[in-house]
């Protein structure tokens, strides 16, 4: 992999917004014909993270994960900065007003089924938070994978709000999907030998608390130009 420094990449001024990273990257990945899975080991990540910086990105990536992206899609991490991009980056062609569109229960389904990462909301230490979970959709359920005592678990027995988007900002387009359930332990042992079959959190560790979200409500909007 060549040497490669951000020294000489865009100015602060002109970087561009996380989501137009996570386009290139796209866009170069299917220029080459490359997998998510051969980028992923080309760069010695996980497929899934691959996926997270395509479509789910919405920050800044660190400069040793695109560094090892650049590398792999053999490329530079100023053009994936879009460095030598002709437009002001955040600016896209002249479209209409953006449009928001209910998503109907399938197709909210389709979408969480499509992705493995998502957001719980729950409550920790008396204050409200955020966490970011990998997951699956296992028999009409959200479940994932934590370690007891770790801020996913603590959502254990109690109502949370499960949430899963994809959000463009420069293009003004993109969708959410929401869902509000209960939060159980995974006890029963065949439920929980069929689960480990699905991958665990980035984080690793011994993770080996099952929890699944039984959704009582599920929303999700569309946002598009026309």
């Amino acid at each position: 992999m060549p040497r490669q420094s951000l020294r000489d990449g865009p100015s602060e001024r002109s970087r561009a917004h996380p989501g137009d990273v996570s386009r290139r990257v796209a866009q170069r990945r299917e220029q080459l014909g490359l997998s998510r899975e051969e980028v992923a080991a080309k760069a010695g990540m996980t497929p899934s993270y691959v996926r997270y910086v395509e479509e789910q990105c919405h920050h800044t990536i660190g400069t040793n994960a695109l560094l090892r992206l650049a590398g792999a899609l053999r490329t530079t991490a100023s053009h994936l900065l879009g460095g030598d991009a002709e437009h002001v980056p955040g600016e896209t062609e002249a479209a209409g007003p953006p449009v928001m569109e209910e998503l109907l229960s399938h197709e909210c389904w389709t979408r969480l089924s499509g992705h493995d990462v998502g957001r719980i909301a729950l409550t920790t230490g008396g204050h409200p938070a955020v966490v970011p979970v990998n997951y699956a959709v296992v028999d009409g359920a959200i479940v994932y994978r934590t370690a007891a005592g770790a801020p996913p678990s603590l959502a254990r027995g109690s109502e949370v709000a499960f949430e899963v988007d994809q959000l463009d900002a420069c293009l003004s387009a993109g969708w959410s999907v929401l869902v509000l359930g209960v939060a159980e332990h995974v006890v029963d042992p065949e439920d929980a030998r069929v689960l480990e079959a699905h991958p665990g959190p980035w984080s690793g560790g011994e993770d080996d608390l099952w929890i699944r979200i039984v959704p009582t409500h599920i929303t999700g909007s569309l946002i598009r130009t026309v």
